[in-house]
């Protein structure tokens, strides 16, 4: 019997793949942004297919709805910390690609920019712009492991001990991967200039 569950976890196995893949893009960034420029070129000879991008984006799109769904008749049978982390971090996701998805569609096909490094980065170096994708691209980093986290934790994990162990490891290296993804999105790891064409969006 297809459920509105089981298509919400059937999705998230494609979400949570390009989700990998985006982030080990950005950590690539980390040496330089040659090196994540090489890579997104390399990943989207497959991501970027019609076909499959067309998969990815509708898998998105139901992941969002069907999480938002099952937030909403679940909320009051929550309960304990861990419940609501996944409820948290699950609707922030949502929130976030919706809004992402949204603005690099519209960055490649109205703007006619590259949605490359310099696209992810223009706008945590224009005041007062960084307010929001400072917290924005933080939160969404840190919200996906917490999600990944309370989901393997909940059904990978019998002892209450390591469930926790696992789910705080999760959590853990998410902040220290976002503040990583960050660092060199702000250019505090080397030298860098944001192109003016990406920073004129905001300007």
């Amino acid at each position: 019997m297809i459920t509105l569950r089981r298509v919400h976890r059937s999705t998230a196995i494609v979400v949570t793949l390009f989700a990998a893949l985006h982030v080990a893009n950005h950590l690539m960034a980390l040496g330089s942004v040659d090196a994540h420029l090489r890579f997104m070129r390399a990943a989207r000879m497959v991501y970027r297919q019609p076909l499959v991008e067309a998969v990815l984006l509708l898998c998105v799109a139901v992941q969002a709805a069907s999480g938002l769904a099952l937030l909403r008749t679940g909320w009051k049978r929550r309960s304990g910390m861990a419940a609501w982390l996944q409820a948290g971090s699950g609707a922030y996701l949502a929130l976030f690609l919706a809004i992402h998805v949204a603005a690099v569609l519209f960055g490649r096909v109205v703007s006619g920019l590259d949605t490359n490094f310099h696209f992810a980065a223009a706008g945590l170096h224009v005041r007062p712009f960084y307010l929001f994708f400072l917290p924005y691209y933080f939160l969404a980093v840190a919200a996906l492991f917490s999600h990944l986290g309370c989901v393997v934790s909940r059904r990978a994990v019998r002892t209450p001990g390591l469930r926790a162990v696992v789910l705080g490891a999760s959590v853990c290296v998410g902040v220290v991967t976002s503040a990583a993804i960050l660092a060199a999105l702000m250019g505090a790891l080397y030298p860098y200039e944001v192109p003016q064409r990406y920073l004129s969006t905001f300007q």
